[in-house]
C-alpha cells in the first residue's frame, strides 16, 4: 500500500508533467495534472484514446467545485453534498481553469471527488485537479488492481500508487446537470434509485445524448475474447454448442444457474450479490482471457440498482469491435 513518501513522489511526478496511476474506489486511473495540456495529451497517447473523448477531472473536495466549473446548479450542489466523495461524476459548464484538451474540445467538464484514501491524499497534497481515465489501453477491460495496471501499461506510467483492490469495481455514474433535468449518461457506482431518492424526482436515462462522456463507444471495457450475451435459459446450450464447434468457451455463470453443469473451457460462477459482482466483473473478464478463452458467454443481470451498471459494461464488452 502507498505511504506518505509515495504520495510526495507522485505529486512530484504530476508537477513535472508525468503520469501517475492512482487507485480510486471504482477503478485505477491514469492521472495527469488537469491544468497541463501537454501532460493531458500524454494520457491520450499512452492509452491510444481518441482526443475527442473527454476526461474526468478529479478534485479533493466538493468545496473546490466552483474553482473548476462556470456555475453549479442547485441539483448539482445537492448531489455533490450527498455523494462526494463517491462514485458519482457531474457534468457541468467548463471553468477557465480546465483546458479544452481535458474536455475533448467541449465547453462542459466532468468532475468528481473519489472515495479512496490514497486518491484523496494525493489530491490534497497536489493541491490541484487530476484528469484520470482508467489506466488501461482504450476500449480494454478497466484495471481494478495494481497488477492489472502494470500488465496493461507497463513502463508507460511514470509512477504507480498501490491502493489495493478497488472496492466498487465499475466506473462512476455520470450525471449531466447542465440541462433543466439531471440525466444519467453512464450508469455506475451510484444507482438511479439513489439519485432519485436524493433529488425527489425521476432521473432520465436517455438512449442517446449530444453530450460526449467517457464509456460511450459501442465497444468498451472489452476483453481479448469475444463476448456473447444470451438469454439465461439458453446459456448452457449455447456454451456447449460453441465449445463443440471448436471455440475455447468461457462462461460467466449467473447465480440462477449455479447448479448447472456446463461443458466449457472455463466457468466462473458469479456471486449472488450485485456489489460483489460489480467489484469482481473486470477481474472475471481478465481471468477468462488468461485461461485462453476466445469466446465468453454470459447473460445480463436484472437492470436495477448496480445491475444497470453491470449490464451496461457487458453490452459494451459485447459490442462490435473496431476493424483494422
Amino acid at each position: 500500500m502507498a505511504h506518505i513518501g509515495d504520495i510526495e513522489k507522485a505529486c512530484g511526478v504530476l508537477r513535472a508533467g508525468g503520469l501517475v496511476a492512482l487507485p480510486t474506489e471504482t477503478v485505477y486511473g491514469l492521472g495527469a495534472n488537469a491544468e497541463d495540456p501537454v501532460a493531458v495529451a500524454r494520457i491520450f497517447q499512452t492509452k491510444g484514446r481518441p482526443p475527442t473523448h473527454p476526461l474526468i477531472v478529479h478534485i479533493a473536495a466538493a468545496e473546490q467545485l466552483d474553482e473548476w466549473v462556470e456555475e453549479v446548479p442547485a441539483a448539482a450542489r445537492l448531489l455533490a453534498r450527498r455523494f462526494w466523495p463517491g462514485p458519482l461524476t457531474l457534468v457541468l459548464r467548463r471553468g477557465r481553469r480546465v483546458p479544452l484538451e481535458a474536455t475533448g474540445g467541449l465547453e462542459t467538464v466532468a468532475v468528481r471527488v473519489p472515495d479512496h484514501p490514497v486518491a484523496l491524499a494525493l489530491l490534497s497534497a497536489f493541491g490541484g485537479g487530476v484528469t484520470a481515465p482508467s489506466a488501461n489501453r482504450f476500449g480494454a477491460v478497466s484495471p481494478t488492481t495494481v497488477d492489472h495496471v502494470r500488465a496493461e501499461l507497463g513502463d508507460a506510467v511514470d509512477f504507480v500508487l498501490d491502493g489495493g483492490p478497488c472496492e466498487v469495481g465499475v466506473e462512476s455514474t455520470i450525471v449531466d446537470v447542465t440541462g433543466e433535468n439531471p440525466a444519467i449518461l453512464r450508469p455506475g457506482g451510484v444507482t438511479r434509485e439513489d439519485l432519485e431518492a436524493v433529488l425527489g424526482c425521476p432521473v432520465e436515462v436517455p438512449a442517446t445524448t449530444g453530450v460526449r462522456v467517457p464509456g460511450q463507444h459501442p465497444s468498451h471495457y472489452a476483453p481479448r475474447a469475444r463476448v456473447a450475451l444470451v438469454e439465461p435459459e439458453k446459456l448452457v446450450a449455447e456454451a456447449e454448442l460453441a465449445q463443440g464447434a471448436g471455440y475455447r468457451v468461457g462462461v460467466l455463470l449467473p447465480p440462477a444457474l449455479a447448479t448447472a453443469r456446463v461443458k466449457a473451457h472455463a466457468v466462473i460462477a458469479l456471486p449472488g450479490s450485485m456489489h460483489a459482482y460489480a467489484q469482481g466483473l473486470y477481474g472475471f473478464l481478465r481471468d477468462l482471457d488468461q485461461y485462453g478463452c476466445d469466446l465468453i458467454i454470459t447473460s445480463l443481470p436484472a437492470e436495477e440498482g448496480l445491475g444497470s451498471a453491470i449490464a451496461n459494461r457487458l453490452r459494451r464488452a459485447a459490442g462490435p469491435r473496431p476493424t483494422a
